[in-house]
């Protein structure tokens, strides 16, 4: 492949590719479900973008044997993957081995997490562990989030991805990795002698962006507005005061807890990664008076500290919001940004009653947004505007799954891909509790934004990354990506099955179409990947490297294309 393709002279070039990416809107629209027929390969192909790191042989041909439904039944009855939390355990052991007082880098999570996302037979899980990080966001940025404990959290995600959203609404709270990342592990009850508050920031986000949002919704997701068309608050500055007088006296897992392991010290070896206990004397006593729910006062420093979080989190959990809220969210995150109403109200009904009268069955909701007819329909069929930007992580997985690369160390050593220069993002490493985007958000200045449309993904695109995405994916696709391991990047593959067909240009962008585009690349795009191919002059003679060249050429254009950047 040629040396770098971003030159000062190009960046127009690459605007253009910004431009073209805007007119793919992401709108939804209702049609008639795909019925109970075998998927074609492409069908299956385009279930896998959504519901997992991207299409494989053989996870294609295992959609096609199963159908969408069993193949979602095995993949939520697949047993736990091995946990992040262990995997770094035993990196810090091999580290403190040689070095006693060695510790773990962002970089060791990173290396365990590519390993689970390319390589884990669980996709659906894994690709649930990332959205769910997207709306329950801890970042590693922030220098206290212990990696130990990142990881734990990360398994805690995975782990809760199909059970009941109670369940894991509880698990994040009490994780004591949030409750550093939103400062209210420690936080103390009021005190008028000094004027001290307890902290509202969690009270505040488990609000705003991991239950009910900022403005009371109906059932479709669609916002609820007064008699002058305002829209209505779902919460209060009150109820922010109110539910953050229950998020008092929580601290790190002791098994002797004192006044000194509640401010941090001589924490348990294992406090990063055990829910948080209360220490009932630095528990508000006060009544605390949050969404309609009114908690009374108590005279005594030993009030019921896990008996009010569970009232606060039922309060929470059984708001009218919730399902349209994290339904709508979950939807943008796999299939969509923008699902018609009738789609969310779909997959919200289902959050409120699986159908055997359980609220919050995340397998239900999960079963819902992936079968639903919008999202199995293909092509004209569910709108010219249809679809969701590919997050940058998920492009890099989708690589190495398709093309079956490996790791030379066996330890997958893919460091830090947040600079925008790069891929401009890492997983759990969002640089504020906002995520890397926000489900609302719509490009300036764009035909999405003039349109009432919202692509969350454009918020991290602009003209350096996507340089920085299309230099780092020349690289890859030419070399491997990581560190260098016997002279050569860590993961990386061989192209074997594409160079097996790469003598015929068509077989070759056909094979690009099925794994990369899903059947759906554009006349125009494909015959103009196969004029490139064709020429590059296969020899008679040690025809090899032509034909790796092919591969990688028909690969890397496939995947700089806005037919793959945008996920329909």
């Amino acid at each position: 492949m040629q040396a770098r393709v971003i030159a000062t002279r190009g960046l127009a070039r690459w605007a253009a590719l910004l431009a073209a990416l805007s007119l793919v809107a992401c709108s939804g629209v209702r049609t008639t479900g795909a019925g109970d027929a075998q998927p074609t390969a492409a069908e299956a192909s385009r279930f896998l973008s959504q519901a997992s790191y991207g299409a494989t042989d053989g996870a294609i041909s295992q959609v096609r044997t199963t159908g969408y439904s069993q193949w979602i039944d095995q993949q939520m009855s697949m047993a736990a993957p091995p946990s992040h939390q262990s995997d770094l355990e035993a990196r810090l052991a091999t580290l403190r081995a040689a070095n006693p007082s060695a510790s773990l880098s962002a970089n060791d999570f990173y290396y365990s997490y590519w390993e689970q996302a390319i390589t884990g037979p669980d996709q659906l899980r894994q690709r649930m562990k990332l959205a769910l990080s997207e709306i329950f966001v801890i970042s590693l940025t922030d220098a206290n989030i212990d990696v130990r404990g990142a990881g734990s959290y990360y398994d805690m995600l995975g782990a809760n991805a199909f059970g009941n959203f109670r369940t894991l609404l509880e698990q994040v709270t009490l994780h004591p990795m949030m409750g550093i990342y939103l400062t209210w592990l420690g936080n103390q009850k009021e005190d008028p002698a000094t004027g001290r508050n307890p902290d509202e920031n969690y009270a505040r986000e488990v609000m705003q962006l991991m239950t009910i949002g900022l403005y009371q919704l109906n059932l479709d997701g669609s916002v609820k507005t007064d008699i002058s068309g305002r829209p209505i608050a779902a919460y209060t500055a009150d109820d922010i005061s109110g539910l953050a007088k229950v998020f008092t006296g929580y601290s790190y897992y002791s098994p002797a807890p004192t006044s000194t392991t509640f401010r941090g010290g001589n924490k348990a070896a294992d406090a990063a990664v055990r829910s948080m206990i209360p220490y009932a004397a630095f528990h508000s006593t006060s009544a605390k008076t949050f969404l309609g729910m009114t908690i009374p006062a108590t005279t005594t420093a030993t009030a019921n500290p896990s008996g009010e979080l569970k009232i606060a989190l039922d309060t929470l959990f059984n708001h009218p919001n919730v399902g349209p809220f994290i339904s709508r969210q979950l939807i943008q995150r796999l299939v969509t940004s923008n699902p018609s109403p009738a789609y969310v109200q779909r997959v919200a009904s289902v959050f409120n009653n699986n159908g055997a009268g359980v609220r919050g069955d995340m397998a239900a909701v999960v079963r819902a947004i992936l079968l639903d007819a919008e999202a199995r329909n293909a092509g004209t069929a569910v709108g010219l505007n249809y679809g969701k930007v590919r997050e940058p992580v998920v492009r890099m997985a989708h690589w190495a799954r398709a093309f079956g690369a490996t790791s030379t160390s066996g330890d997958w050593q893919i460091p830090s891909t947040s600079a925008n220069t790069s891929l401009g993002q890492s997983a759990l490493t969002s640089p504020s509790v906002f995520n890397f985007f926000r489900p609302g958000y719509s490009p300036p200045n764009s035909r999405i934004g003039a349109a009432g449309l919202v692509g969350p993904e454009f918020q991290i695109v602009d003209e350096v990354t996507v340089a920085g995405y299309l230099n780092t994916m020349q690289t890859t696709v030419d070399a491997g990506i990581g560190a260098t391991v016997s002279g050569a990047r860590d993961v990386r593959t061989t192209y074997s099955a594409e160079t097996a067909l790469a003598a015929d240009a068509n077989a070759l962008v056909d094979r690009m179409n099925l794994l990369l585009t899903n059947g759906a690349m554009s006349s125009r795009l494909r015959t103009r990947i196969v004029e490139a191919v064709n020429g590059i002059t296969v020899p008679a003679t040690n025809p090899q490297a032509a034909l790796l060249n092919r591969a990688k050429l028909a690969a890397y254009m496939t995947m700089a294309s806005s037919e793959y950047l945008v996920q329909r």
